[in-house]
């Protein structure tokens, strides 16, 4: 899981990111076929959900250059975050709105 929250003006633009990421991962062969989730928390942070295909692809990923460009798309349009650092990671019963990535 990992938390993106969006720089200013550029929450369309990481919308669009995510909805590629996992793809992209996918034809790598970094990621798996299990479903994946995106969300956005009420306060515009958008929370990503996939599964790794292994603690390698994990490595792989890191030097892979179509992911390190990606991964620099990413970082012009956001920060990352945790998920302490929501504002509902406290409730019991967290709302989020999906974002349709498929």
């Amino acid at each position: 899981m990992v938390v993106y929250r969006p720089k200013d003006g550029r929450a369309a633009d990481l919308d669009a990111e995510v909805r590629d990421h996992v793809t992209i991962l996918r034809r790598l062969g970094l990621a798996t076929d299990s479903p994946s989730l995106a969300m956005r928390a009420p306060d515009g942070a958008v929370v990503e959900c996939f599964e790794w295909s292994s603690r390698e692809a994990i490595e792989a990923a890191h030097s892979h250059p179509e992911v390190q460009s990606m991964w620099e798309r990413f970082g012009e349009c956001c920060d990352y975050g945790t998920l302490g650092d929501l504002p509902n990671a406290s409730v019991l019963f967290a709302e989020f709105e999906r974002i349709h990535i498929h």
